[in-house]
């Protein structure tokens, strides 16, 4: 991975209120584990998912989009389907949304060849293949050596390690 992309996780990490769109309603899923650990970091998060409006995740009540978060956010996490991607891209766009990370996981995620394309069309600076924990400052040893695999040895070697 270039470090460029290391960088814009930096610019994204800066920002200390953001929207974790997709963030589950099930506390065991990845994506409440991702908001545990940016709550335990300070951070605030503002979660949006469709189906989940108005409950309360990690303590936050829900948003159903983007565009109902006020004050509105710089930043927006995406942990959602590539088939959603396009759509939540456009959201963050209408509100205002200039930094996005389109998390991998470990398929495609939230990356595409056209979401990265519509990014770099809307001048959104974009995280993309990596995730979060990687990029977290002290993060545990599974996390670095995950991050090392991915930044360092390329997207071949992390194919092959996992």
């Amino acid at each position: 991975m270039p470090p460029a992309s290391l960088d814009a996780a930096a610019r994204f990490l800066a920002v200390r209120r953001l929207a974790i769109v997709g963030l589950s309603r099930q506390p065991k899923d990845f994506s409440r584990a991702v908001a545990r650990e940016l709550l335990g970091r300070g951070y605030e998060i503002v979660p949006v998912n469709p189906g989940a409006a108005g409950a309360h995740i990690e303590g936050v009540r829900a948003l159903a989009r983007l565009q109902d978060v006020r004050p509105p956010v710089e930043a927006a996490l995406l942990l959602t389907s590539p088939g959603q991607t396009d759509a939540v891209l456009s959201d963050c766009v209408a509100a205002g949304v200039t930094r996005v990370w389109l998390h991998r996981g470990g398929g495609h995620g939230a990356a595409s060849p056209g979401a990265l394309a519509f990014c770099a069309a809307h001048g959104l600076d974009v995280v993309h293949d990596l995730c979060p924990f990687m990029a977290l400052p002290g993060a545990g040893l599974p996390h670095r050596l995950h991050g090392f695999l991915r930044t360092r040895l390329g997207g071949a070697a992390h194919q092959r390690a996992g």
